[in-house]
């Protein structure tokens, strides 16, 4: 997928109109790419429009409109577009309450390097939180930004549904695993091209 410009942003004020309607779109958008993985773990497959939206909110609320700072955002943000081969994802750990949320990401250690996704019978693990480290001695973060590269064999078995696509958790506090649908499958293939 093409990275994103200056050109393909909004300026604020005309952001500011659009806002209500593009929200609404990319919450379903979203919705079409995310990946429950047990109780307490989603995967959102990011994309272009994704990621558009989530500079020009960057943008919004920092009340960006130098050049500098808008560089800097697309620069942030860019990485997380496929690129061809690959699914990006943004891991998110969610517990409602902040107590068991804060015993959880201490029990999760490490989560983000045992994030997988198979396809047929190969697997990739995620390669985790490239800009910056988000794991220490104490705890896992809420969130981690992930990359599946996928071999040509995988990408070639993708569309044909007699080969399971299965995200999964292999870490000893949480093993969980959920089968991608047709209609996911169909969407996150979007990225391929």
């Amino acid at each position: 997928m093409n990275k994103l410009t200056r050109d393909d942003l909004l300026t604020l004020e005309a952001y500011a109109r659009e806002r209500p309607a593009l929200r609404g779109e990319v919450i379903a958008h979203k919705r079409r790419r995310t990946i429950p993985l047990g109780e307490h773990l989603s995967v959102v497959f990011e994309d272009r429009r994704s990621v558009q939206y989530q500079i020009q909110e960057m943008l919004r609320i920092e009340r960006i409109f130098e050049a500098a700072g808008i560089q800097a955002e697309l620069d942030a943000y860019n990485p997380l577009i496929p690129d061809g081969s690959n699914l990006k994802a943004t891991l998110l750990v969610q517990y409602d309450d902040p107590a068991q949320r804060a015993r959880e990401l201490q029990k999760l250690r490490g989560l983000e390097d045992h994030i997988e996704l198979q396809v047929g019978d190969d697997r990739v693990t995620a390669i985790a939180d490239e800009d910056m480290e988000r794991s220490n001695a104490q705890k896992t973060s809420a969130v981690h930004f992930l990359r599946f590269e996928l071999s040509p064999a995988m990408l070639a078995a993708w569309n044909d549904y007699r080969h399971p696509v299965i995200m999964r958790s292999t870490h000893p506090a949480c093993r969980v695993e959920a089968a991608l649908t047709p209609a996911q499958r169909d969407v996150l293939a979007a990225d391929f091209r």
